[in-house]
């Protein structure tokens, strides 16, 4: 199965979002290539909060480009067999955490957002990821930061999606 298909295996079977849900899956069926970066009128990707649930804290990236307080996650490649798989890399080589897992179950939310020509679109499909005990993070090059932060401490310090994308994450742990 290529990684065209599980996107539209995830999303068709993914509960919630309808709408939205519903574009992502319209966007890729018009668009064969709407997976990866190179489709001008957006592509899927996929993301990460990574998540110490009895610290009651996230990890955060400071995003290089965007300067904003982010979880982890981008671009698909090729070489990815899931968008699980593709959430599970980005959130290891973003954190340089070891051991990293993912929430059982599918997505958790979905987010579409705007991103500057002449891509347009991220279609994002977020999972979570669980912290091994005394994780250990270390700063790649595509951020300018990384910092724990506590639940309540995050509507402080990032946007709305990642606020949504927390929530979700806490009402499935």
């Amino acid at each position: 199965m290529s990684l065209y298909d599980d996107a539209v295996l995830v999303l068709k079977g993914y509960e919630g979002q309808e709408e939205l849900r519903r574009s992502y899956l319209d966007h890729l069926a018009a668009r064969p290539d709407g997976m990866w970066k190179a489709c001008d009128a957006g592509h899927v990707t996929a993301s990460a909060l990574v998540v110490d649930p009895g610290r009651g804290r996230v990890l955060l990236t400071l995003h290089r480009k965007l300067r904003m307080w982010l979880q982890m996650g981008g671009h698909c490649e090729p070489g990815d067999p899931t968008l699980r798989a593709a959430a599970l890399r980005e959130a290891t080589e973003e954190s340089g955490i070891a051991g990293l897992t993912l929430l059982p179950g599918g997505p958790v939310r979905l987010d579409r957002h705007p991103i500057p020509a002449p891509c347009n679109w991220h279609f994002d499909v977020q999972y979570a990821v669980l912290a091994p005990p005394g994780a250990v993070h270390e700063i790649s090059e595509e951020s300018l930061d990384l910092r724990w932060f506590g639940y309540d401490e995050v509507a402080g310090v990032a946007d709305e999606s990642v606020v949504r994308l927390l929530e979700a994450t806490r009402a499935r742990l």
